[in-house]
């Protein structure tokens, strides 16, 4: 059995309590719910410990973070993240041998800092193929989109014939009792019966020609 002092956790943090209760119908019907930040007196801004500007571009070259480049500047990435990644591994080796020979040398800080610097390359160089990422999900979302949209006028293309089919056929059926001169004759009753005695009525004189045509269809 499930523990009944197992409580529901959001993934999220709920917003500030102190600040929803301003946003009341009330105060937003009266115009005094505080109003959005304005961004543009924002000239920057901190995250994850850096600072950023809004005139900075999303993927910031990284001398201007001051990090030394260990690539040229024209460079293919797959290569490069190949070569990296074997330096990597490389580095990390050598970390562990200079632990288990020599714990206590300066070049243990070396090797960490290298490999620090090989993880912040791979890293940038991964952060550069988001912009490709962004499009390539837009256009399988579109992609995606556009199968449902013409699924769905299939459907509704399909169930159009059917709905055409089932009028058709149903005319077919009425036109015996349509095409009679009795019957003719027998509209005409309803239509001066249905003017004489309904006058101050709001009835339809089709309805009730319909309604005696359905009857005859279920006698």
């Amino acid at each position: 059995m499930a523990n009944p002092e197992a409580q529901v956790i959001s993934s999220y943090p709920l917003p500030p309590t102190q600040y929803i209760k301003l946003y009341t119908n009330e105060n937003v019907s009266k115009n005094l719910a505080p109003k959005a930040p304005n961004h543009e007196k924002i000239e920057s801004y901190s995250m994850f410990g850096n600072t950023f500007t809004n005139d900075d571009t999303i993927i910031r070259p990284l001398e201007s973070q001051q990090i030394r480049r260990l690539y040229p500047q024209h460079f293919e990435r797959k290569k490069e993240l190949k070569k990296l990644n074997h330096s990597l591994f490389v580095n990390f080796l050598d970390l562990l041998d200079l632990l288990i020979n020599s714990p206590d040398s300066s070049r243990r800080t070396e090797k960490i800092e290298d490999l620090t610097l090989l993880f912040v390359h791979i890293h940038h160089l991964l952060n550069e193929y988001r912009p490709h990422q962004a499009r390539e999900t837009l256009r399988v979302m579109m992609e995606l989109q556009k199968r449902q949209r013409i699924e769905t006028s299939k459907r509704f293309n399909y169930h159009l014939e059917k709905v055409k089919d089932i009028v058709n056929n149903g005319f077919v059926n009425l036109m015996p009792f349509l095409s009679g001169t009795s019957f003719e004759n027998e509209v005409d009753n309803l239509n001066l019966s249905s003017t004489e005695k309904n006058t101050n009525d709001n009835v339809d004189p089709n309805d009730i020609l319909m309604c005696s045509v359905a009857d005859k269809i279920l006698v």
